[in-house]
This record gives structure tokens, C-alpha cells and sequence, in this order.
């Protein structure tokens, strides 16, 4: 151990309390090595100061620990709540950290509405209608959606497209939509179908068929047969559905199956998820966590991070039994609004999803192995071309994107021993550069990049990678060497006739570029890198034009300010809808008067072409 001169162990474990809380460990620089909770704190850091066998991870935290501090908790809930933030804020280097914080799908419902409108969402669930779900990703929800179109016939269309028909659409052609934007039914009809969507997609399948079935029955005796030959028919539809993907699970339809494989420091957790007696899929994470950490604590941290912000099941099935379970399922309980139970001693069915969950972390850790493997491989291969002394951990690649000039946008990526870093991507608006100059944006992007990296404030790469020739590489030898930092700089430049595997390398302190046969490894991962990027600049210069293409447009007509301009925009969902509205829909828009709307409607027929209304 190297224990701080000040801090003594015995004294501390003596006067230490046994109530609930968080303990820290600190290194002598001052920085968290681990957060852990306890129900009873003396005995739970006494274990750690014990002349006991401990396991290989204890070793190695003791022996970089210097001192220990806690926080004292009421009970052992708020303990596990602060031990969830300081892991999140802090990212220990020993704490089991989950990576994937990417948020759920969902289907939203626009219940407010007349007509309501079924649509694919992902993010915050503070607006107003009803949200379906989660679904384990965007392909589930685009299935149920295709379902529900077919079965009940609800509309996914724009607001502002529902607005402006004046026929019958496509979907409606196809027995995919009812047509309520031109009044083919009754809004109390379509509500009826509104609800029964609901309840298909929380699993009330016979309430739904008993509902159909009323129905078909109401329409037979008025001699309506047509009518009622389409309730038959969708019932039919029902049932074909159920026999392909409804799953039986007895009594509890709502559960998460929870699995766990791969080798030391690279475990995968398989999340199975069953909704409303419906197989769903499948979601895996990878959460970072030391060697020698066992399966269980893996476990634990899971269940704390990931149901601590996301909706819990009313079950959650684990392959072993975890520390902790019983308050995070009473505290799981109390924020959900539903009893949570976690169990892991199952039989039967539930044994069964079980193993499918194991069978998919299996396969999840086995693919992200064989990945990581390649990429180490290629940068293995990287590093011997450029004469490095180890492979390097982090490449950052720029790029610039343009339109005559226009909108330029500067890209960073980041790739590292994993593959991409999405979420240490960046991009740059360039507003200080003459337009055109691309060496002078190029400038000003890698200064704003490692202005702030080289204070420390931020991990710096081992090589920087530029898109261009000479010229973008002497941009980044300028500044790099001013700011004072070490890194492998590097310019990768189209070959002739822009083919893949003609690319020209350009080396700092090299005076010959570089030129590698078309199979090398290295230069595979430098085109991948280089393609990412030049995507991912693209990408913001088409949104960056867009914008201002669109601002631009009806911010030159005067009398329209900021306020009606988000109204229009919001009313209609975008220019194309304002530029397709009428004088009388366009006066009907907040702050929009009679006048206004009539020399708008002239403005927008001189200013929008007819082929992007």
C-alpha cells in the first residue's frame, strides 16, 4: 500500500461508523481510484484493510490507494443514488463503468390530437402524448410501426402534411392509413383504432380481438358486410401476427432477461427484453471494468446504472445472485411506480430467456473481440509503417467541407484502441477564415482543437491526421509546434484520380511521401479514419447550409421577425410547408396578419422554386 503519511487505518476503521454510505479511493495525487457503497461502512473498509486473501483487482487498487474518505447516508438507497452520480461524474479507473449511454426508443402517440399521429422517438419524454416502449433499438420500433399501420391503420404522417391533403395518400391506396386528413372516418372511429393500437403494443392482444370482433359482429347485423369482411380480415392479420411473435411467459409478460460472457476486462451484458408478452430483442453493452472484477459486481453496477435512468420491468431475471438487490429493488420500485422484483433463482421459462441471454453476451463478446483484433492489428501495422515505437491509442483526423466557400465546417474524429470515439467527435463552424482558404480553416480548426488539449485539460492523441497534401500537413506543423505539443503528425492525400489505394501519405520530418501497396493494413484504417471524417464534416456543412438557406429565405422579407418565423416554422413543419400553404391557412398563424400572409404568399412564389415546395 502506499498509504499517505497522515492517514492511519486503524484509527480511521476505529472511529468509522457502521450506518450506510459511500467510501472513496483516493491515489496520493488526489484522484478517485473507486466509489463503493455499504450498509455498513466499518466493516465493509475493514475488508479491504484485512490481512485476508483478496482478489487480484483488490491488490491492485490497495496498492496505488493513499487515503479513504466517505459520505454517511440516511439509508441505503441514498447510498446507492450518490454512489450512481459520483461513478457517472467521475468514471473511476476501478469501478465497473457502463459505456453505452445511448437513450431508447420509443413510439410516440399524439393523444391531444383529433387524429392521432403514431411516430419513431428517441430522447427526452417531457412533451405532451403518450410514449410506447422502450424498445431494445430503432429497428424494433420501425417493425411495430409497419405492424400497427397494417392492423389498425393509424396515420404516421407530418402534422403539416396531414394539414395540406386535400386527397386520399399513398398509405391509404395501400390499406395502410383510414384517411382521417379528408375526413374517410369518424374521429370516434379512429380514436377506437387509436386505443386498440395502444393495447397491441402493451400486449393486450384478446382485449383488442374481443374489440375487432364486437365490431365485425355491430356491422354484420346492420347488413353492413363490406365493413364487416374488413374487421374479419384484420382480425385474421391479428392472429398471423400473434402466431409469429407473441411469446407465452404465463402471468409476468414484462421482464428483462439479464446474461453475462467474455474474457477478463472485456465482459458483454446481454439485455433480452420482453414487453406485453412480445420477444422485442436484444441490446448488449459493454461496460469498462478492471481486470479481475467479478461477474457479479458486474452485474450490480449494471443494475444501478442502467435502471437508475431508464424505465425497470416489472422483473429483472440475473444468471446469479448480486449484492445489493433487495433496496435497488425497492428503490426501483418507488421510481417507477410499480413493484420491481429482481430474481435470479428461476425455472422453467424464465430459465429459458436466461440462456438466451447468455447465448447473446456470448456472441456480443465474441464479435467485439474479433473487431478489436482487427483494429489492433491495423494499428500495429500503422505504427511499423511510420516508424513508431508502440501502436498508438488515439488518432484524431480533420477534415474541411465547402460549397464554393460557403458553410464551412471543420470535422474531428477520434478513433482509438476500440475502434471510433463518437462521443469525443467535434465539428467547427469557421467564421474567422476567408472563404475558400481551406489551409487557413484548417488553421483555425486544429488552434481551437489544442488550444484547451494542451493545458491538460483533456487527453491528447498520438498521431494527428489531416485530410490534404503538403499544405494542410505544414498548417498543423505550425501550430502543433507552437502550442508546444508531441504528437505523430500526418497528411493523407488523394492519389490519382481520387482512387482508393493511390493515396500519398506525408510524414512530418520525412521528406518523400509515403506510399503504401493497396492491401496494406494500414493504410485500410487510415481510409477508414479519413472517410469518417469527411463524412462527418459533410454532414454538418449540409445541416449549416440548410439552416442558413432556410433563415435566409424568410428573413429577408420585412415585417416577419424571429417570433412569427418559428410560429410559421412550427405550424407548418418546415419551408416547404410554409411555401405550399394557402393565403387563408398562412393568416391563420399566430401574429400573422391577413396582409402579411398575402405578401408572403407572393414573396415565397417568387423566392422558392416549385420543384422544393
Amino acid at each position: 500500500m502506499t498509504l499517505a503519511p497522515d492517514f492511519d487505518p486503524r484509527r480511521f476503521l476505529a472511529h468509522l461508523t457502521r450506518r450506510p454510505g459511500v467510501y472513496r479511493m483516493l491515489a496520493a495525487d488526489g484522484s478517485l481510484l473507486y466509489v463503493g457503497k455499504a450498509q455498513n461502512l466499518r466493516r465493509r473498509v475493514a475488508s479491504y484493510f484485512s490481512a485476508r486473501a483478496r482478489d487480484a483487482k483488490t491488490m491492485a487498487l490497495m496498492n496505488v490507494t493513499s487515503r479513504v474518505e466517505v459520505t454517511v447516508t440516511e439509508t441505503e438507497a441514498d447510498a446507492l443514488l450518490l454512489e450512481y452520480n459520483l461513478i457517472k461524474e467521475h468514471r473511476p479507473r476501478f469501478n465497473v463503468v457502463l459505456r453505452d449511454d445511448k437513450s431508447y426508443p420509443y413510439i410516440h402517440v399524439s393523444v391531444g390530437q383529433e387524429f392521432p399521429r403514431f411516430e419513431f422517438h428517441r430522447g427526452s419524454r417531457r412533451g405532451a402524448g403518450r410514449y410506447l416502449g422502450p424498445f431494445p433499438n430503432a429497428g424494433a420500433v420501425r417493425v411495430s410501426l409497419q405492424q400497427l399501420q397494417k392492423l389498425f391503420r393509424v396515420r404516421n404522417c407530418t402534422d403539416s402534411y396531414f394539414a395540406q391533403r386535400s386527397r386520399p395518400c399513398l398509405q391509404h391506396q395501400l390499406g395502410r392509413c383510414t384517411a382521417p386528413c379528408v375526413g374517410l372516418i369518424d374521429p370516434a372511429e379512429y380514436r377506437r383504432d387509436v386505443t386498440n393500437a395502444i393495447a397491441f403494443v402493451e400486449g393486450k392482444d384478446r382485449d383488442v380481438e374481443n374489440d375487432l370482433a364486437e365490431r365485425m359482429e355491430a356491422c354484420a347485423a346492420r347488413e353492413d358486410y363490406e365493413q364487416a369482411a374488413l374487421y374479419r380480415d384484420r382480425i385474421k392479420a391479428l392472429r398471423r401476427v400473434q402466431a409469429q411473435q407473441v411469446v407465452s411467459v404465463g402471468g409476468e409478460a414484462n421482464l428483462d432477461a439479464v446474461g453475462i460472457a467474455g474474457p477478463p476486462g472485456a465482459k458483454a451484458v446481454a439485455l433480452l427484453m420482453l414487453r406485453g408478452g412480445r420477444l422485442l430483442g436484444s441490446r448488449e453493452f459493454h461496460p469498462r471494468s478492471a481486470r479481475g472484477t467479478a461477474d457479479r459486481e458486474i452485474l450490480a453496477a449494471f443494475l444501478g446504472q442502467h435502471y437508475l435512468v431508464q424505465p425497470a420491468p416489472a422483473e429483472i431475471l440475473l444468471p446469479e445472485k448480486v449484492e445489493g438487490a433487495g433496496p435497488l429493488a425497492a428503490l426501483l420500485s418507488a421510481r417507477n411506480g410499480h413493484v420491481v422484483a429482481i430474481r435470479h433463482a428461476v425455472r422453467g421459462r424464465r430459465r429459458r430467456w436466461l440462456e438466451m441471454a447468455a447465448g447473446n453476451a456470448t456472441a456480443a463478446a465474441a464479435l467485439r473481440a474479433a473487431g478489436k483484433a482487427g483494429v489492433e492489428e491495423r494499428l500495429a501495422a500503422l505504427a511499423r509503417e511510420l516508424g513508431l515505437s508502440a501502436a498508438p491509442g488515439r488518432i484524431e483526423c480533420f477534415d474541411i467541407s465547402h460549397l464554393a466557400g460557403g458553410e464551412t465546417v471543420g470535422s474531428c474524429v477520434v478513433f482509438g484502441e476500440d475502434g471510433p470515439v463518437k462521443s469525443d467527435y467535434r465539428r467547427f463552424n469557421i467564421r474567422a477564415t476567408e472563404e475558400g482558404d481551406d489551409y487557413a480553416a484548417m488553421r483555425e480548426v486544429l488552434e481551437r482543437r489544442y488550444r484547451k488539449l494542451s493545458t491538460g485539460e483533456a487527453r491528447l492523441p498520438d498521431v494527428v491526421l489531416v485530410d490534404g497534401g503538403k499544405g494542410q500537413l505544414a498548417q498543423a506543423i505550425s501550430v502543433i509546434g507552437a502550442l508546444g505539443i508531441d504528437v505523430t503528425l500526418l497528411a493523407v492525400a488523394k492519389g490519382e484520380g481520387r482512387k482508393p489505394g493511390r493515396e500519398r501519405l506525408f510524414l512530418a520530418g520525412r521528406s518523400r511521401p509515403i506510399v503504401l501497396p493497396p492491401d496494406s493494413a494500414a493504410l485500410h484504417l487510415i481510409q477508414q479514419i479519413r472517410d469518417e471524417a469527411h463524412r462527418f464534416a459533410i454532414t454538418g456543412h449540409r445541416q449549416r447550409r440548410s439552416r442558413q438557406k432556410l433563415g435566409s429565405v424568410l428573413e429577408q422579407l420585412p415585417g416577419l421577425g424571429p417570433q412569427r418565423r418559428r410560429a410559421l416554422l412550427k405550424r407548418f413543419g418546415g419551408l416547404q410547408g410554409v411555401a405550399r400553404a394557402g393565403v387563408e391557412d398562412l393568416a391563420r398563424t399566430p401574429g400573422v396578419s391577413r396582409a402579411l400572409a398575402e405578401r408572403l404568399y407572393d414573396y415565397l412564389r417568387d423566392e422558392v422554386p416549385v420543384s422544393q415546395r
